[in-house]
């Protein structure tokens, strides 16, 4: 039988915005630390990691963002915002609403990544260390030069700014998920199980219209909603970070590319280090899943 660090708790948590879909792994009275998932993918990303550090006494949580899952916004009327000062702005009521009183480690990747590095600028007495994988801090600003390589590997942004790549998002989840993980991962040969795992948290009916707006939205291509605007101003130009952070990104990230998160030193005002994982793809996490524990484990033993 598994025990009760490989097998999640889910559980249902009710926030101002969202009634989210969390799973949870190891004793609740433990340690708490926040994992955030990235797109396209789910919660479950992180089942090797945290089953990892709730073997070492760590109380994992990991929420399946807006519009996955079965998370659910209470306001039927709200906007479908994929903004991400939104994905931030949620995970800070979730941890109010697990009322969690100490400052907790964060890790995320791609989406959860931004909204890690957000949450710690913003809310850093809430959080004690800052993961991220695969994004670098500082590259969500419309107007930031972007390489004709990284705009090329950003196709996928473009083309939901039109009629027929909102219809990809709506109509064919599934077959544009497959090839982007195939694209952005080269060297990963996932299982048909691992894939359809993810998959099926797609189906949320919220899933396409916050996706096509975080991709619209981040482009300066939509409209926010109006309820981060307080946020958004504060975003203007990247913060610093005042928690100890540690970058992962895969030396072979076909998305994201390697030299995107390089020279970032200055926008952090505390430990910063980064890490290139040899023969990762985007997704470090699941690719390289023992070595992506050893890193995490020790920054944690280090900072937290």
């Amino acid at each position: 039988m598994p025990s009760a660090a490989e097998t999640p708790c889910q559980l249902r948590v009710v926030t101002p915005t969202l009634e989210i879909e969390c799973f949870r792994w190891g004793n609740e009275n433990a340690r708490p630390i926040l994992m955030l998932h990235g797109w396209p993918d789910c919660a479950l990303t992180w089942r090797p990691l945290a089953e990892s550090l709730a073997a070492d006494g760590w109380c994992v949580y990991a929420p399946s963002l807006r519009g996955f899952g079965s998370t659910r916004f209470l306001d039927p009327q709200r906007q479908r915002s994929g903004q991400l000062s939104a994905l931030a702005r949620d995970a800070f009521e979730l941890i109010e609403a697990l009322n969690i009183q100490a400052s907790l480690p964060v890790i995320g990747h791609d989406w959860g990544a931004r909204a890690a590095y957000i949450l710690s600028c913003l809310w850093p007495e809430r959080v004690r260390a800052c993961i991220a994988f695969s994004v670098g801090w500082g590259t969500n600003q419309p107007d930031q030069p972007l390489s004709i390589a990284q705009a090329s590997s950003y196709w996928y942004h473009w083309f939901m700014h039109t009629a027929r790549g909102r219809d990809a998002v709506h109509l064919h989840r599934r077959e544009l998920t497959r090839f982007l993980w195939s694209q952005w991962s080269p060297g990963w040969r996932f299982s048909e199980a691992e894939f359809e795992g993810a998959a099926a948290f797609f189906e949320n009916p919220d899933w396409a219209d916050v996706v096509i707006h975080s991709y619209t939205h981040r482009w300066a291509g939509a409209q926010g909603d109006p309820t981060y605007d307080f946020l958004e101003a504060r975003l203007v130009n990247p913060p610093l970070i005042e928690v100890p952070t540690l970058m992962v990104h895969g030396d072979d990230d076909r998305v994201t590319a390697p030299s995107s998160s390089e020279n970032r030193e200055s926008l952090f005002a505390n430990t910063y280090r980064r890490v290139l994982l040899p023969g990762s793809g985007h997704f470090p996490q699941r690719e390289f899943p023992v070595q992506v524990a050893s890193l995490v484990r020790q920054f944690l033993a280090d900072h937290c």
